[in-house]
């Protein structure tokens, strides 16, 4: 039986299950090229198989068929997120659906269409919201804040993500590339839309604001463009270990990097803006210690966002935010509206993803991968399959 919900069929997302538990579908599927049966054709992901620390390895997995309003996309490059570490320690507040293929970030192209997709085709370069599934019924989806659903679907997490060969998607969440706009560059439109959400739509800067951003990795060199882009004056503070990104966050246009580690970042900061303090706070480390720098360094009834995740609860100054009368908020996720205007900074050159990249790794090199994002060696990781 289908079950119809938010533009796709529930059982569409992964198929049906078996007695022993797998997906399949067990009916025959009109696609755009022919008719397919519930043939299989294994596939290289991979799959966080159990819960706990670790207990993930890549795994030859099954290549469900596209149900009609699906696609399935040949993947040509994926980014390693900090979620995927968190999901690889079993960290993450987001349910998991195991065994499941993990990795959320990517862009490819279109191999094979459902008979009812519309509106794209074989050959097309895509990204794709990972939000495959919302209920359409709660108020956070009725207002447009899908990413809020209690009930959502998340690619990587309660379908088989992208670090694979092939990915399998509902056509309603794909975006075409621009032109201009290459396979790599093109698997960071996740965490920039991330950033789009918690910057532009969640945070809000004013021309001539004064932002400082704690953490200069990925999100922190995304999250500057996209303070740059609103017209913040940005000073970006790192430690030791972030001299080639702090390096990177100057030609990237940042006023200002600062070495936390060196210096007094808040006597620093008191000193760029006659002593009061930053406008605005993006916090991008996802540590403690960046967090308790951001809340001390923003100036009262400043505006102070979290845009890492710490992955673990964390001892900070919660009276901070009473006695500064601060604007507090955080982000999760994305919704389409941060979709669609990161795309448009990437086509018109606004933003730039490709310079984050530092290192491409075959799939079979996922390991290395995860090690080297843990001693923060480089910028931006992807694995390519």
């Amino acid at each position: 039986m289908l079950v119809q919900a938010s533009g796709c069929l529930l059982n569409e997302v992964n198929g049906l299950k078996n007695e022993e538990g797998k997906r399949e579908f067990p009916f025959e599927i009109e696609t755009k090229t022919g008719f397919w049966q519930k043939e299989m054709m294994n596939l290289k992901g991979l799959v966080k198989y159990a819960h706990g620390d670790g207990y993930t390895e890549l795994r030859e997995v099954e290549r469900t068929n596209p149900a009609p309003h699906e696609v399935v996309i040949a993947v040509k490059a994926a980014g390693v997120c900090g979620s995927d570490l968190h999901i690889y320690h079993d960290e993450m507040k987001t349910p998991l659906e195991l065994p499941v293929v993990i990795g959320h970030e990517f862009s490819g192209e279109i191999i094979e269409a459902g008979a009812e997709v519309d509106g794209f085709n074989i050959g097309d370069r895509v990204t794709a919201v990972p939000n495959i599934w919302t209920c359409a019924k709660c108020r956070y989806c009725r207002s447009g804040y899908i990413n809020l659903c209690s009930t959502r679907r998340v690619l990587g997490y309660s379908s088989n993500g992208a670090f694979a060969e092939q990915c399998t998607v509902p056509a309603h969440c794909l975006f075409e590339l621009p032109a201009n706009v290459d396979f790599l560059a093109g698997a960071l439109t996740e965490p920039l839309a991330c950033c789009t959400n918690g910057v532009i739509e969640q945070t809000g800067i004013s021309a001539g604001d004064f932002v400082v951003i704690t953490g200069p990795g990925a999100i922190g060199l995304l999250t500057l463009q996209l303070a740059k882009a609103e017209g913040g004056i940005v000073a970006i503070c790192g430690v030791s270990g972030d001299e080639k990104r702090l390096q990177l966050a100057k030609e990237l246009g940042a006023d200002y990097t600062i070495r936390a580690d060196k210096v007094d970042a808040i006597e620093t900061i008191k000193e760029f803006t006659d002593g009061y303090g930053a406008d605005v706070v993006l916090e991008c480390s996802g540590a403690a210690a960046g967090a308790s720098l951001g809340l001390n360094i923003v100036r009262k009834r400043g505006k102070y966002t979290q845009m890492g995740l710490f992955g673990q609860p964390i001892k900070i100054d919660f009276e901070l935010i009473a006695y500064k009368e601060l604007q507090v908020t955080g982000f999760v996720s994305q919704k389409r509206s941060s979709w669609e205007r990161a795309l448009k900074l990437m086509e018109h050159g606004k933003i730039s993803t490709k310079p984050l990249i530092s290192h491409q790794l075959p799939l079979d090199d996922w390991k290395r991968a995860f090690e080297m994002f843990e001693q923060r060696a480089g910028v931006k990781l992807t694995l390519i399959p």
